[in-house]
């Protein structure tokens, strides 16, 4: 009867650990090139399902989201725009709010496509996201911004194959900071001059 019960309280307690991680990681394959050099076809990720419930995405992380176009399969790129922003795209190159960005993570190709595009205003609740490997990605350009609703989580980890095990890379863009930071100079100095 001892070990009947040992046994109950183990599987209660596997059960139970698989229940909380399945609630706040979840495991997925990437199913195409759009991401290469950084995620390749093959790659297991494990994404972090909750880390978005007590504060917003932020620019220059990879998620994985539900497209706003068919799909059998969720999409993993990177957020470029966040809501408010205005995005645009000049031969290849993408500007937040009037500041063009320093990508290093983006293949290293020259653009097939060097269409430019209208600015893109976005709302409170999107996201704009491009795929890195911008020659082979179905992303932002051509289908529009995603919504808040629709990022499953923030890509956390590689753990297959294990060449390629590892931290996710995430991004920062130091030339938007330093942006805002001339903006507030500025507006601080005419409110000192005109105050």
């Amino acid at each position: 009867m001892k070990i009947f019960r040992e046994v109950a309280i183990t599987v209660l307690i596997a059960v139970a650990v698989f229940l909380a991680l399945r609630l706040t990681v979840q495991s997925y394959t990437v199913m195409m090139s759009s991401m290469e050099p950084n995620f390749y076809q093959g790659d297991c990720i494990m994404v972090s399902k909750v880390c978005y419930r007590s504060a917003g995405p932020l620019r220059g992380q990879v998620v994985v989201f539900d497209p706003p176009v068919e799909s059998r399969f969720p999409y993993i790129k990177r957020i470029i725009g966040l809501p408010g922003d205005i995005v645009e795209i000049k031969d290849g190159i993408v500007s937040i709010n009037g500041t063009d960005l320093y990508e290093p993570y983006v293949a290293s190709q020259p653009p097939q496509n060097n269409e430019d595009s209208d600015p893109i205003i976005l709302s409170d609740d999107e996201y704009f996201v491009l795929g890195d490997n911008r020659n082979n990605s179905s992303d932002s350009r051509s289908w529009g911004p995603i919504k808040r609703d629709d990022i499953i989580g923030k890509a956390w980890f590689v753990y297959w194959p294990p060449s390629r095990w590892g931290v996710v890379k995430h991004y920062g863009y130091p030339e938007l900071n330093e942006a805002i930071q001339q903006q507030i100079a500025v507006s601080q100095s005419v409110g000192v001059q005109f105050g």
